[in-house]
């Protein structure tokens, strides 16, 4: 048996500074002729997605898409699955994903396959925190928030076992034996 503890890693402060300007990035890069497609990747990046869109200063089309590859574990499993798909058709628009971590970029690298043969005009990647220590794929990332340690971290809409989703800052896990 352990214990399991969460000792913060980026703070609410700094996420809201990085984020902002991570909106004012999207923003300068991102002309386009009609809405810029957003898509959140379900439920990591759901409170990212937020606050990230609200810096966003153009026309914006917000859709959501389900993957899943963690379950209850601390490491990714390898298999994608699609758990929930877009309600738009993307196929010539400006599509911008917004993800809350790249670790692995299997993830990502599914994503930019799946929503690629769907034809969008552009295709870029926004994600909250990268994790290089961990890619077993490259995948391209246009927007990056930070680049973490090989550190398993929580809060800020990332879970362990869909737990601390609601922390207001990203924290660092920690398992101590009993």
């Amino acid at each position: 048996m352990s214990r399991e503890s969460v000792e913060p890693y980026l703070s609410a402060e700094i996420i809201a500074a990085r984020t902002a300007e991570l909106g004012r990035e999207i923003t300068v890069a991102g002309i386009t002729d009609q809405p810029l497609v957003v898509v959140c990747v379900l439920k990591g990046s759901v409170i990212f997605f937020a606050d990230v869109v609200r810096h966003i200063d153009m026309p914006t089309n917000l859709v959501f898409l389900g993957v899943a590859s963690y379950g209850a574990s601390m490491e990714t499993s390898g298999a994608v699955r699609l758990t929930h798909d877009l309600t738009l058709d993307i196929a010539g628009r400006d599509v911008l994903i917004v993800e809350d971590i790249v670790d692995t970029g299997l993830t990502m690298n599914y994503l930019l396959r799946t929503l690629g043969a769907r034809k969008p005009k552009s295709l870029r990647v926004c994600t909250l925190l990268h994790k290089p220590a961990r890619m077993r794929v490259e995948v391209p990332l246009d927007f990056t928030g930070f680049t973490i340690d090989d550190v398993f971290v929580v809060g800020y809409g990332l879970d362990y076992d869909e737990r601390y989703r609601n922390l207001p800052y990203i924290g660092a896990m920690r398992f101590q034996a009993d």
